[in-house]
């Protein structure tokens, strides 16, 4: 007789959302996680009376009124709204391209003629864009492309924008009015509490392994339950047997410093290719902090090796490709459900995360 009715590999957002369901089902889950803590990314420390995002900036965004009911209920939410800055050689620029953007980079002010400028810069484009650069070049123009996109993108993914697939950026949102607000979401905001309390309150009467590594006795764990929901890589799960799938790493560096303010804003991004970061986040602004000091956290991109977090699935065609072969294997097995942007090979906000893991509770229960 096994143990529990979910074994749940992984204690991130998709797994906690997946073991509170279960638990209102009546289901016995048991949670195991090789990290010593959980929560995944979304993990908070508090340093210096402010909540500090370890792994990076996380906004809740959404127009899901039930995602946004759902994560209401557990934790109250501040009124953040994300306006971000992005910084080429101590140009200040806002994100996202907007008004105030081509503004500055124009020294323009009609809408018009932002647009004319643009528009005439996209033309050296002919054609259907082939790759990365030309995609860029011919929603945003040129100029835009060298300094705000250019040296961020190859940074992120380690190649020049000419050897990146064009479809990594279908569409860069472009504004014409004056509009910081980098989402177009109705629901926005940060807990008030920091992440923690949301994910402890979904993971609330759910027992819960950390610093324990399901690879270290697989079939041992496997048999303590009827189900599996696995959120690790998928290509690890199956011993890499068809290859391995290409992720992005990220590495965090982040220092307390004696001032009130840095830099001014939550996230700084910095575009220019020299810089090795991509963006310094200060963690104070997420909930409007009046400390005395702060706390500042640079991002850089890494290329990831087995050991390292897999931080961004690299959905390109030879990828993507890979993955369908590992869904056709997942699909023979009854006993697992995959999940999560590890288990399912794609990138998800909070609210897209949430509703997967909604929509699999959906039909599970």
């Amino acid at each position: 007789m096994s143990k529990y009715d979910y074994l749940i590999v992984g204690a991130g957002l998709f797994s906690a959302v997946f073991a509170n369901e279960a638990k209102k089902h009546g289901k016995k889950c048991l949670v195991i996680e090789k990290r010593g803590h959980i929560g995944g990314n979304l993990y908070c420390e508090n340093i210096e009376g402010i909540t500090v995002h370890r792994y990076g900036a996380h906004i809740f965004h959404t127009s899901n009124r039930r995602v946004w009911d759902y994560v209401t209920e557990l934790c109250e939410f501040n009124n953040f709204i994300n306006s971000p800055v992005c910084n080429y050689k101590g140009e200040i620029y806002n994100l996202p391209f907007n008004m105030n953007t081509f503004s500055k980079m124009f020294g323009i002010s009609s809408p018009v003629r932002a647009r004319e400028i643009i528009e005439s810069q996209r033309q050296e484009i002919d054609g259907e864009p082939q790759n990365l650069e030309q995609q860029a070049i011919s929603l945003v123009g040129r100029e835009v492309y060298e300094k705000l996109v250019k040296g961020y993108t190859e940074k992120q993914w380690g190649r020049d924008c000419r050897d990146l697939p064009a479809f990594i950026i279908k569409r860069l949102p472009v504004r014409y009015t004056y509009d910081n607000n980098y989402f177009n979401d109705r629901y926005q905001g940060i807990p008030v509490n920091g992440y923690n309390e949301l994910i402890e309150k979904l993971f609330d009467g759910v027992e819960i392994l950390t610093d324990t590594d399901f690879f270290s006795d697989r079939e041992k764990f496997l048999s303590l339950a009827k189900k599996c929901l696995f959120t690790g890589m998928i290509d690890e799960f199956f011993d890499y047997r068809l290859g391995e799938l290409d992720y992005r790493s990220l590495r965090f560096e982040t220092e307390t410093l004696d001032t009130e303010n840095f830099q001014g804003v939550a996230v700084m991004n910095f575009s220019e290719r020299d810089i090795p970061y991509t963006r310094i986040i200060e963690h104070k602004h997420f909930n409007f902090g009046t400390q005395k000091k702060t706390v500042i956290t640079k991002e850089y991109p890494e290329v990831f090796q087995r050991g390292k977090e897999p931080y961004y699935p690299v959905n390109d065609e030879k990828n993507n490709g890979l993955y369908e072969k590992y869904r056709k294997l997942a699909n023979e097995r009854r006993d697992v459900i995959f999940g999560g942007r590890l288990g399912l090979y794609k990138y998800y906000d909070m609210d897209k995360c949430i509703e997967a893991a909604l929509e699999i509770c959906d039909k599970e229960f």
